[in-house]
């Protein structure tokens, strides 16, 4: 039986989180969905998903016969200290690919730097204070710069992705969750059915070049998110513990050196998004629902 020639093909750099959860909505009968795995990440949750490895050291003759079919790309695949390893191994292929319609980066809106709990928008100066997030900046320009060559070309600057399987419930259920005092500090997140659906809205109206925020409505205080987070759950929160004092690794405190508010006029406008998690309280009502 040969394949079918009209069906929409999605390959995903980093067949992860995201990847999965834009998988899901679209339709199977019109749409096939492969992508990029570690060695160790081999288990995908869905069987309909076909998946193979990437070190990131090398381009293989499995993935670069995936690409050559591919009508839709997605980057997820943050930079390495070696720079972007898709660009690097596989750009001059996407650049000469005829077939691809539409190709989404999703970077971060660590880019923007401090803000001091201003809100930004895609207009905002980038003033990326981690060696991560200069390392974003680069990748965005490069994958910005195939725009030129008449690549399809979008980028979706994300905050911290939550939902099922990754959330603060579960953090508070193993006991994870703690509670960080920063007067002031707010954090932006969002859903990942949310950025999903960003996604979906950008592949039916591909728009070469546009950058976007995908966030929810409502950023907030980090210790307000786990007493909630414990209230769902009736149990007592974590102990309240200074900023100054508290144990992170260098990612962890990199967010709470940040205050900025994120704001999505753009998805709502040019794309039509209507989040169906506009706050994480309404995310966490939602999750705790299937747990």
């Amino acid at each position: 039986m040969s394949e079918n020639p009209k069906k929409n093909r999605l390959f995903c750099f980093g067949l992860g989180f995201t990847a999965q959860a834009l998988a899901q909505k679209l339709p199977a009968q019109s749409w096939s969905v492969s992508g990029t795995c570690r060695e160790k990440d081999k288990k995908i949750s869905s069987k309909k998903l076909l998946t193979v490895p990437f070190d990131g050291s090398k381009a293989t003759e499995e993935i670069r016969e995936f690409l050559s079919k591919a009508t839709h790309l997605l980057v997820s695949i943050p930079p390495q200290s070696s720079g972007d390893v898709v660009l690097q191994n596989f750009g001059s292929q996407i650049e000469g690919s005829e077939n691809l319609q539409w190709i989404g980066y999703i970077s971060s809106t660590g880019v923007y730097g401090d803000t001091q709990g201003e809100w930004v928008d895609e207009s905002s100066p980038l003033k990326p204070l981690t060696e991560l997030n200069m390392r974003r900046v680069e990748s965005e320009n490069g994958w910005l710069n195939m725009v030129k060559k008449d690549r399809p070309v979008m980028v979706f600057r994300s905050v911290a992705i939550y939902g099922p399987g990754r959330n603060l419930l579960l953090s508070v259920r193993k006991g994870k969750a703690r509670r960080i005092d920063k007067p002031g500090l707010v954090f932006s997140r969002v859903h990942v059915e949310d950025l999903a659906q960003t996604l979906e809205a950008s592949i039916k109206n591909p728009n070469p070049g546009e950058i976007y925020n995908v966030s929810d409505d409502h950023p907030s205080p980090p210790s307000e998110a786990v007493e909630y987070a414990c209230q769902l759950l009736h149990v007592d929160p974590p102990p309240l513990i200074p900023f100054e004092s508290a144990e992170l690794s260098e990612l962890a405190r990199g967010f709470y050196t940040t205050c900025k508010r994120v704001g999505n006029k753009k998805i709502k406008e040019e794309l039509g998004v209507k989040l169906k998690y506009p706050d994480l309280r309404s995310g966490l009502d939602a999750i705790l629902k299937m747990m």
